[in-house]
Order: C-alpha cells, then sequence, then structure tokens
C-alpha cells in the first residue's frame, strides 16, 4: 500500500528575484494536496471522485509569474485582515490606525500588500497520523498600517482520510486585529462551472451589505430569501432569484454566521458543496464564527488555469471560514482583538465522505454520527 509522503521542489523565481517552493502532501489514499510557498497558496487539491477518478478540485494559476500578478487571491491565505474594514479604519484602546483601503474605498485582504503577495517561510511537520507542512511568516510593526508585530503560520495537514486541515496561529507584541483566512475557490467537477453545484450553509442568518460590500447592521434570518441554504441548493438557481443583495453583488459574496463553536473550540460542520450527481462532496468544518460565500462573481476570463481554460464568472465557489466583516468597528460581533501573551488559533477542515460512500449519489451524510448531522442553532452576533 502507497505511504503517505511530503516532497519538496522548487516552483519559480519572483520578479524581485526570491526563490519559491512547491511542497506536496500525499495522503498514500488517493488524495494530494500541492502548496505554495508564495501566499502560502494552495495550487492543487486532488480528489478521487466516487467512480476512482482524479482531478484537482481547486483552481489555480499556470505558473509564479500569474501568482505574482494580479491573481483574485487564489488559493491564497488571506491577512492580515481577511474580508473588509470600512473605510480603512478602526479604533483600537483609543487610537485611531489608517490601512490602505484598496476596494471601493475599504481595505480588503489587508490591503494591496497582503499576506497573499509574500513569501512564507516553510518547514515539514513530523506526526503519526497525517503529513503536514508549516509554513510561517513575519508581519513587522506597522506593516500596512496594522500596530504590533504579528508571528504567523499556517500548517496545511493530510490525514489518510483525506481530510486536508489548515490551522493558523498568530501572536503579536503590541494590542491589534487579526483574521485570517482561507481563499481557495473550490470546483468539484474540475470543469469551470459551479452553477450545477448543490450547497448547504449550516447557518440560519446572513450579513446583508452595502453597494461596497460592507455590513449593513445586524445579522438577517435567510428565511424566504435566496440566502436560505438551510437544506442543499442548487447554486445556479440561487444565483438567479431576484433578490436586490444578489443583483448588487453579482452572485453571493456575503457572510454567513455560524453557531459559536463547540467545548474546546472544536470545528463544527458549516458548510457542505456537493457535484452534480453527488460524485465528490466536500464538508467544511471550522472554528470560526462565519463563513463568506463567494462565486467568483468578479473573474471575467483574464486569468488562466494551468490546462489553458479561463477562468470566468462562477468557475468556483470561496468557503471562506473567518471573523466577521468589519469587525474591528463592530463591537457587538465577535472580536478579533489579540493581545501580547494571547496566541490566536483556528481551524478549519476540508472533508470528502463521498470517499466511503458505496455508490454515486448516495447520501453521504446518513453515514456520518448523528452529533456530525445536528444543524447549528441560530446565532446573532
Amino acid at each position: 500500500m502507497p505511504r503517505p509522503t511530503v516532497t519538496r521542489t522548487p516552483y519559480g523565481t519572483l520578479p524581485g528575484g526570491e526563490e519559491t517552493e512547491l511542497w506536496a502532501l500525499d495522503s498514500g489514499h488517493g488524495v494530494r494536496a500541492e502548496i505554495l510557498t508564495y501566499g502560502a497558496v494552495l495550487h492543487s487539491l486532488t480528489v478521487p471522485d466516487t467512480r476512482g477518478e482524479d482531478t484537482s478540485v481547486v483552481l489555480a494559476l499556470p505558473g509564479i509569474g500569474d501568482y505574482a500578478e494580479k491573481n483574485a487571491y487564489v488559493g491564497a491565505v488571506v491577512g492580515r485582515f481577511a474580508n473588509r474594514i470600512a473605510n480603512g479604519t478602526f479604533t483600537l484602546d483609543g487610537t485611531r490606525y489608517h490601512v490602505p483601503a484598496n476596494d471601493r474605498g475599504h481595505a480588503l485582504h489587508g490591503g494591496p500588500g497582503g499576506f497573499d503577495t509574500k513569501v512564507w517561510r516553510a518547514e515539514q511537520v513530523p506526526g503519526d497520523k497525517a503529513v503536514a507542512v508549516r509554513l510561517s511568516l513575519h508581519s513587522p510593526d506597522g506593516d500596512m498600517g496594522f500596530p504590533g508585530a504579528l508571528d504567523v503560520s499556517v500548517t496545511y495537514s493530510l490525514d489518510a482520510e483525506g481530510t486536508l486541515a489548515v490551522d493558523f496561529t498568530a501572536t503579536t507584541d503590541r494590542p491589534t486585529v487579526v483574521n485570517l483566512a482561507h481563499h481557495a475557490y473550490f470546483d468539484l467537477t474540475g470543469e469551470g462551472d459551479i452553477r450545477g453545484h448543490t450547497l448547504q450553509v449550516d447557518a440560519e442568518s446572513y450579513l446583508p451589505v452595502d453597494g461596497t460590500g460592507i455590513p449593513e447592521g445586524p445579522a438577517a434570518d435567510v428565511r424566504g430569501t435566496a440566502f436560505d441554504l438551510t437544506e442543499p441548493r442548487v447554486l445556479g438557481e440561487r444565483l438567479t432569484m431576484p433578490d436586490e443583495q444578489l443583483r448588487a453583488a453579482g452572485g453571493f459574496d456575503h457572510c454567513w454566521v455560524l453557531d459559536p463553536a463547540g467545548p474546546a473550540a472544536a470545528p463544527r460542520r458549516a458548510a457542505r458543496l456537493s457535484a452534480p450527481g453527488g460524485l465528490r462532496v466536500m464538508e467544511v468544518w471550522t472554528t470560526e464564527p462565519g463563513v463568506q460565500v463567494y462565486t467568483a462573481n468578479q473573474l471575467d476570463g483574464s486569468l488562466a488555469a494551468p490546462s489553458g481554460r479561463h477562468h470566468e464568472r462562477y468557475s468556483g465557489v470561496c468557503l471562506e471560514t473567518q471573523h466577521l466583516p468589519d469587525s474591528p468597528n463592530r463591537p457587538e460581533y465577535p472580536t478579533t482583538v489579540v493581545r501580547p501573551q494571547e496566541t490566536w488559533h483556528s481551524r478549519t477542515e476540508f472533508r470528502f465522505p463521498h470517499l466511503t460512500a458505496t455508490s454515486p449519489g448516495e447520501d453521504v451524510e446518513r453515514r456520518l454520527p448523528i452529533d456530525a448531522r445536528v444543524r447549528p442553532a441560530h446565532r446573532t452576533p
């Protein structure tokens, strides 16, 4: 039987001369992940379907030059602050801070020099139950306008069952705000169109936004709206519903509010994505309080895949587990403040239950333990 492996190879040189690497994790049971040191990008995640046929289920770009150009955060880790901070300003402990406004007057994903543009240091992590690589980054005090020197790590681990886990940690020497997220675009068919996928989000409320993507106020009930994904819904049908929130964003680009994490911040299920016919199924489990669903509304064909196919609108869907947008300006939201002597941590797992299904289209949810099928209760921030 094949053994799990970790390999490291050169990937390419950036225009400034920095060398990058590709780290490959192989579970030994069919699931393989490739991670770049540039942007801590998940470059490939190969998952067999129920017939044993392989494809990568994440969007990617052809080479390091493509990632280094404007790349729509494809597969990257985003930070210091994922999602938006209104007007690029916030107050912490009485001091007003200003960070670059790079999206319609607001700060998005930390600004134009965010973590997705950095070369991370990588090292293999030993372990008995999974193969793993840890990527680390130092962000100096004042980086992009944020206070405090921040030391960040992201660990990708792949176990024998094919679960890819993403663990973040961060520490600081001054009070600051932190919100890290993984920006993979998923396409479980590998065909470049997610409108035939079904999506379920285990949340009964979401954050309506204004025309610039900033939350308008408290969370709203999803019932009776296009945002009701409490049961599996075909994305293409949802995206064509007459809804002003959908029209303004060009699709989903909204944060669903999840139930609080369980004891000891154990991950709970946030979403379930299924390819047509159930040939591949992915569940997202997380300790984070929200999940931003983004249906690649802004992709316009200007970015190419390694195969040469171009990434168009709706060619993937992001399920970005994170804290809620604009949290530094919303004291009613779960806090994103981190202080010295604290270690910020979050964990997200991408599970593929169809790998144990016996036939295409089987309801793999019935094979899960009863407690894994419990729907989270509603919580309004």
